[in-house]
C-alpha cells in the first residue's frame, strides 16, 4: 500500500480530516491533520490530538514497513494551506493569500501590475469561481490619527478558477490585544 493511501486512511479512521503529507530531507515525514469541518462550530486540533494521531501512524507506518527517521503530526496553523473547493467554502469571507500560476498580463487591464501574481484579500465566491476583494489602502499604524474627508481607496476584485491558482492559504493574522471595538467584534 502507498504511503498517502496509509496516512490517509489511519487518519480518516480517526475521525480526522489529511491536511497535507510532506517527506523532508533526513527522513522526516510530516503530516498536518485538522478536525472535519461542522458549519455550526468551529473546533481547532490540540496536542492530545496529534499524540493520538502519532500514535496509530507509528503503528501503521511500522506494519506496512514504510521508511521513515522521524514522524511529525500538527495542526494546520494560522496559514491554513486551501486545497480543494470544500476548503474554499469553509473559509468564504476570510483573509486569504493567493499565488496565481501565471501573472495577469493583458488580463489584468490596468487594475493591477501586469505580472504580478501574488495577492491578499477576502474571499468571496463569484459567478462561475470564486473572487478575492482587497483595497491598496495602507492600514493605519497604532495610534495613527486618519482623517474621516479623506477617500477611500477604491475596492478591487480579482475573480479566479481553482486550477488557475498554484497556491492559496489562510493569511496569518493575528491580534494580540484583548480587547477590540465593538464593531470590529460584530463582525
Amino acid at each position: 500500500m502507498a504511503l498517502q493511501d496509509i496516512v490517509a486512511q489511519t487518519v480518516t479512521g480517526l475521525g480526522y480530516e489529511l491536511v497535507e503529507i510532506e517527506r523532508s530531507a533526513g527522513g522526516l515525514l510530516r503530516i498536518t491533520i485538522d478536525l472535519p469541518w461542522e458549519p455550526a462550530r468551529e473546533q481547532f486540533v490540540n496536542v492530545e490530538d496529534c499524540e493520538k494521531v502519532t500514535r496509530q501512524l507509528q503503528f501503521a507506518l511500522e506494519v506496512e514497513g514504510c521508511e521513515y527517521q522521524r514522524l511529525e503530526v500538527s495542526s494546520p496553523g494560522l496559514d491554513r494551506p486551501l486545497r480543494g473547493e470544500r476548503d474554499f467554502e469553509r473559509f468564504a469571507g476570510e483573509v486569504v493569500d493567493i499565488t496565481l500560476k501565471a501573472p495577469m498580463g493583458a488580463l489584468a487591464d490596468g487594475q493591477v501590475a501586469a505580472n504580478r501574481k501574488k495577492f491578499r484579500g477576502t474571499l468571496e465566491r463569484a459567478e462561475g469561481g470564486w473572487q478575492i476583494v482587497w483595497s491598496e489602502e495602507p492600514l493605519a499604524k497604532p495610534g495613527q490619527k486618519v482623517s474621516r474627508k479623506r477617500a477611500p481607496a477604491p475596492v478591487r476584485a480579482l475573480g479566479f478558477r481553482l486550477d488557475e491558482l498554484k497556491e492559496a492559504r489562510l493569511a496569518p493574522i493575528v491580534d494580540f490585544k484583548g480587547r477590540r471595538p465593538k464593531a470590529e467584534r460584530e463582525s
